[in-house]
């Protein structure tokens, strides 16, 4: 649904700026239209806690991708959001061999919207 909103002055202009404002899905990738919005969002989600166990353990790109298995090249392309080539069994296996256990749980849709049912992560630092 969008809005128009107000922009406050800003300290550089004496004019006031009126900007449009939509309220996103909660997938940003299905708002930028990109096919297969919940895989780009899983596989982001995955790499979220890929980046946290690094910055936790305090690991480097060779470090980290020793341990996961990949060389580290391949490993800083994954971390900059390039994951094509990447499946969602790879990466929980990555995570896995970080030492993260990964719980998926199914249940019912909750919300009685139209919204259709989704997939979400929680990415749990420890």
């Amino acid at each position: 649904m969008a809005k128009t909103v107000e922009r406050t002055k800003d300290i550089y202009s004496e004019t006031v700026e009126e900007m449009t404002v939509e309220e996103g899905s909660g997938n940003v990738f299905a708002d930028l239209g990109f096919p297969n919005p919940e895989e780009h969002q899983l596989k982001s989600a995955f790499v979220l806690g890929i980046h946290q166990v690094m910055r936790r353990r305090k690991l480097t790109q060779t470090a980290a991708a020793a341990i996961a298995g990949i060389n580290q090249s391949d490993l800083s392309k994954l971390l900059r959001g390039h994951h094509r080539g990447f499946s969602i069994d790879r990466l929980l296996g990555m995570l896995n061999a970080l030492g993260q256990d990964v719980e998926i749980t199914i249940r019912p849709k909750t919300a009685k919207t139209a919204r259709p049912a989704r997939v979400t992560v929680d990415v749990r630092q420890a």
